[in-house]
């Protein structure tokens, strides 16, 4: 296993982690958290190579997908940079890519009822306004799930809060900051519930990021979203 205790915050600079193999010739991959070799809870960022293709697979609990770079492409289309997909539970595809692409990719992680197919083309999405100066471009929301891009001006302060249900972080680009550290382009951030922090930017920053998701001790069932950024 891999940076599977969600009670423990986890900050990988994902442009400093070596490249690993998959079971794919020309598929690579730099695990963020693993659940087990092949199976399971995962996260990582996936590159694949100008020709590079996948064998078909089921996805028993769901595929989410962030294309950071070139154009990754299945039997449904054609996904270029910014394309944000969720393949839901028991979808499955034979993907590749003709030039070369860069994901993030997380597995298995899907809320039970959670059924949705997600396509969107972040490139060619509105942005919204959010709190102060931020933009906002949500992605997908279940329950106390939210999933969305956040724009940040330079200079741009948000309040201190903490995450109930925790924050998932993936640095676009710009460099993302709060009171324990910087975060450059390609961070991979992840804090636990009632983590809390005071972020902050220097120049224009975007970041993806999730929260709601991560395991909640409380006898209370379900999850609620403490931090709104709309």
């Amino acid at each position: 296993m891999l940076n599977m205790d969600f009670t423990r915050q986890v900050v990988i600079e994902t442009a400093d982690a070596p490249w690993q193999p998959s079971p794919m010739p020309g598929v690579w991959r730099k695990p963020l958290a693993r659940e087990d070799a092949e199976r399971g809870h995962a996260t990582s960022v996936v590159r694949y190579d100008a020709g590079a293709r996948f064998s078909r697979h089921e996805h028993p609990g769901g595929e989410e997908i962030l294309v950071l770079d070139g154009v990754f492409s299945d039997e449904h289309g054609d996904y270029g940079p910014g394309s944000y997909l969720r393949n839901p539970p028991g979808s499955g595809h034979a993907p590749y890519s003709e030039g070369g692409c860069t994901l993030l990719v997380k597995l298995h992680q899907f809320a039970p009822g959670d059924t949705a197919s997600v396509r969107i083309d972040t490139a060619n999405t509105v942005w919204l306004p959010g709190q102060g100066g931020l933009q906002v471009m949500p992605l997908h929301s279940f329950e106390g799930e939210n999933v969305a891009l956040v724009k940040w001006p330079a200079g741009e302060r948000f309040l201190p809060h903490r995450h109930w249900g925790g924050e998932e972080i993936f640095v676009l680009s710009g460099e993302f900051i709060d009171e324990h550290r910087r975060y450059p382009r390609g961070t991979w951030l992840r804090s636990p519930h009632l983590s809390a922090h005071h972020p902050f930017v220097e120049v224009e920053t975007v970041i993806w990021v999730k929260t709601g998701h991560l395991p909640v001790a409380t006898t209370t069932s379900g999850y609620r979203p403490v931090l709104d950024l709309r």
